[in-house]
């Protein structure tokens, strides 16, 4: 018996994105699952996976547009197959008090693509995270790393036993 193959494509490399696909990609793993991780630029085809998590950065109410034209490049071959959507989201902790609803282009790949849910988990802009406007929010305290690593894993712990119960 092979175990199901699982792309989780992030759309962002700098920030909490890429760190949240990979955290998801190990849990997939720890559960037997055969789980790739990679940039969503770097996805062509994702016919040979069994189901596919895609994520993207929120920024100023908008979804990575790498994830988004990820998800609108493959569209015809997500339909069939077990799709999930994250984002990283707010640099703060509101994503820890409540769930916060899909901006309106996830919501719109949600509906399009089928997909199963769709989490938003906290965001990160450190002094390590480059770019001009991330640096001026570090130096103004408005920085932080607001990931919850346990909340990640619970939700791929989640996609796991979702993808067990379809055998």
């Amino acid at each position: 018996m092979t175990s199901k193959r699982v792309l989780v494509a992030y759309g962002t490399k700098h920030g909490a994105t890429a760190g949240i696909a990979e955290q998801i990609g190990v849990t997939l793993r720890e559960d037997g699952l055969d789980a790739v991780v990679l940039p969503a630029d770097d996805v062509d085809d994702v016919r040979s996976y069994d189901a596919v998590v895609i994520g993207g950065a929120l920024y100023a109410g908008h979804w990575s547009r790498k994830a988004k034209r990820c998800a609108e490049r493959n569209a015809p071959y997500l339909k069939h197959r077990p799709v999930w959507l994250f984002s990283s989201g707010p640099v703060d902790s509101s994503a820890e008090r409540h769930d916060i609803p899909p901006v309106r282009a996830v919501a719109q790949q949600m509906e399009s693509l089928g997909a199963r849910e769709h989490v938003t988990f906290g965001g990160s802009i450190t002094a390590h995270t480059p770019g001009l406007i991330a640096k001026a929010l570090v130096r103004h305290g408005k920085g932080g790393d607001f990931r919850n690593p346990e909340r990640i894993q619970s939700w791929a712990h989640h996609i796991s036993a979702e993808l067990a119960a379809l055998n």
